[in-house]
């Protein structure tokens, strides 16, 4: 049986790669930091005023999550910290702002990295009460006392608009994720949404969104619903992963080939954006350097900290971009001039 302070240790281990575990233990791991029992020893901690170096990284836990990217920004994460001499401690956020407080109060990590951040997330309030030095993979409402970057997903709803209304596509589908993302306000759907519809009013598209579960069943009925309440639909930007596939599937099915006849563009990454039989446009953002700039901006907190200063709050959000491939096409003339005369 793997005992509580034993089991934090090795989710640690197991991330920083550094150290002979056995494969079994490596597959334990999720469940180890998961498991109920799991708490950190808060007779671990370190000394006054000398560093653990290990990060604190609270990671979702949660199925509408997209597993790779999550996967990807913790590995980047677990690499800038080893050039600085850290190990990880994987933990999930399951407990919310108690998991924080239990985190914070242990002294068992220097500083806290929190992912998936929420524009209202109420982990956040919770580590200024713990006075945590901590960075957020995400853009709350109210990043004050904390430093935070995230992708700027207003540009990327932006970018969608734009290549779409300069093809001459007028009426633009989103296909966002299930509502249970919204529901409890994941900033990066928010803002997507938010700057897509603010730059579709600038650019005279008209637009609808409807929530997906990203199956292949619920696909079909977001699709039969955007085209019985927009049948002149020739756009569809998705921001769901798993809708992606199944559109393309049910689009070509229905008579409306991909990009002649429907244009698709997609917030994905680009590798995956490459593999399909139509290639994807997409805007994507890079996963890694989240990882990357969160663990720098930590550092820059402990090192003010240690120097007894008042740590500089930052805001980074970085830029992304459109890759131009094979899913989107040039409105039809035929198709612009019965909408001018309708």
């Amino acid at each position: 049986m793997v005992r509580p302070a034993r089991a934090s240790s090795t989710v640690g281990y197991a991330l920083d790669g550094k150290r002979p575990i056995s494969e079994e233990t490596r597959r334990r791991v999720p469940r180890s930091a998961a498991a109920p029992g799991c708490h950190l020893d808060a007779g671990a901690r370190a000394p006054a005023g000398r560093r653990s170096h290990v990060i604190a990284l609270m990671v979702p836990l949660r199925t509408d999550v997209y597993v790779p990217i999550t996967t990807e920004i913790a590995l980047s994460v677990t690499t800038a910290a080893r050039r600085h001499g850290y190990d990880v401690l994987l933990i999930t956020d399951d407990e919310g702002p108690d998991g924080v407080r239990r985190v914070a109060a242990s002294g068992l990590a220097d500083g806290v990295i929190l992912m998936d951040v929420g524009l209202d997330d109420q982990r956040v309030p919770a580590l200024r009460a713990e006075g945590a030095q901590a960075v957020l993979i995400g853009l709350p409402d109210d990043p004050r006392g904390l430093s935070c970057v995230d992708h700027d997903f207003a540009a990327a709803g932006a970018l969608c608009v734009d290549h779409l209304a300069d093809l001459g596509h007028r009426d633009v589908a989103f296909i966002g994720y299930g509502s249970g993302v919204h529901k409890r306000h994941a900033g990066y759907a928010v803002r997507t949404l938010a700057g897509f519809g603010e730059r579709a009013g600038q650019r005279g598209v008209r637009f609808l969104h409807r929530a997906c579960d990203g199956t292949h069943e619920g696909t079909a009925g977001t699709l039969a619903r955007i085209l019985a309440d927009r049948p002149e639909t020739t756009g569809f930007v998705v921001q769901n992963e798993g809708a992606i596939g199944p559109l393309l599937t049910l689009l070509g099915a229905g008579g409306r080939s991909v990009p002649k006849d429907a244009s698709v563009v997609a917030l994905y990454p680009e590798q995956p954006a490459e593999q399909h039989t139509s290639a994807l446009t997409a805007v994507s953002g890079p996963a890694q350097e989240l990882g990357r700039v969160a663990v720098e901006q930590l550092m820059s907190r402990l090192d003010a900290a240690m120097r007894q200063e008042q740590p500089v709050d930052e805001c980074v959000l970085l830029a992304p971009a459109l890759t131009v491939r094979q899913s989107s096409h040039p409105a039809f003339a035929e198709s612009l001039r019965s909408k001018d005369q309708s």
